[in-house]
């Protein structure tokens, strides 16, 4: 098992997370939270109510373990590819792994990082929803938040939603990631083959195009199940909503038509590109130095 996958994923996915996290927010905040017009009226309405420091909400939490499921994922990708095709980082170039080993190799990632990611995706999507403002005053009861912060949020959690509230919204989670993380690696591998001459390596604009179009293409195929998964998560806060994924689905599609599934498509999309286009040239980068 090759460690230096692991290690280039942690922290390039730390670097993903800064660049893209405040649109995460906005994107969050549309799929769950009702009254806003659209995306500028949202990050208005974020900026006038809680400042800029709105946006941040819930980031310091998946800094520190983001960048762990980042490093689950690249780590085991890689490592699923050199299980298949017998071939490590180093030598993909001179001899490259074919789709079909590609694509399993990145459905069993996105299975594993749903796995790791669930409990923490959960924390970070309800304190993204708290929109009380900031203050340097004491806050008057009704304004106060529900979690004061990751801790006492994943401690709230536990106490009144057990074990199984940790994990809620999995099953989503796992049916989001399984296919898009095939996707994903498939994009930025055939977009860096495209570009790239025969036996040479792809270079920085060629990493940065590919990794850009692997993210956008991904959270195309993955925004109507992150919208199913949004509002499962958020629904232990308001009771027993949903069921279950497809009580949520006919549900959300009965009271606001099929197009909810197509809420923050645009934003995601648009997010996608420049974070993934940054976590992916730090990862290889992080690579080459390593190996």
């Amino acid at each position: 098992m090759s460690s230096a996958e692991f290690v280039a994923g942690w922290i390039s996915g730390a670097a993903g997370l800064i660049l893209g996290h405040p649109v995460d927010t906005v994107k969050v905040r549309l799929q769950t939270q009702a009254g806003y017009r659209g995306i500028l009226d949202c990050v208005v309405r974020t900026y006038r109510n809680e400042t800029i420091l709105g946006f941040f909400k819930g980031m310091s939490f998946p800094l520190l373990s983001v960048a762990m499921v980042n490093s689950v994922m690249f780590g085991a990708y890689s490592n699923a590819l050199l299980y298949l095709s017998n071939t490590h980082h180093r030598d993909r170039r001179s001899n490259p792994p074919s789709y079909s080993h590609i694509f399993v190799a990145g459905c069993f990632s996105g299975l594993v990082q749903a796995v790791v990611l669930a409990p923490v995706d959960l924390v970070k999507v309800r304190l993204q929803n708290q929109t009380h403002p900031y203050s340097r005053g004491v806050l008057p009861m009704e304004a106060q938040p529900l979690y004061r912060g990751p801790v006492h949020c994943a401690a709230s959690i536990l106490r009144k939603e057990g074990v199984p509230g940790l994990f809620r919204g999995f099953l989503a989670l796992v049916w989001r990631d399984t296919p898009t993380m095939a996707m994903y690696f498939m994009t930025y591998t055939g977009v860096c083959r495209g570009m790239t001459a025969e036996g040479q390596e792809p270079g920085p604009v060629t990493v940065l195009v590919a990794g850009g179009f692997a993210g956008s293409v991904s959270w195309a195929l993955a925004t109507p199940m992150d919208v199913v998964k949004a509002r499962l998560q958020m629904d232990g806060m308001k009771g027993a909503e949903y069921q279950g994924i497809l009580h949520c689905i006919l549900s959300s599609a009965r009271q606001e038509g099929l197009q909810v599934f197509l809420k923050s498509l645009a934003l995601n999309s648009l997010r996608a590109f420049p974070v993934n286009a940054v976590t992916f040239l730090s990862y290889e980068c992080l690579l080459k130095i390593a190996c």
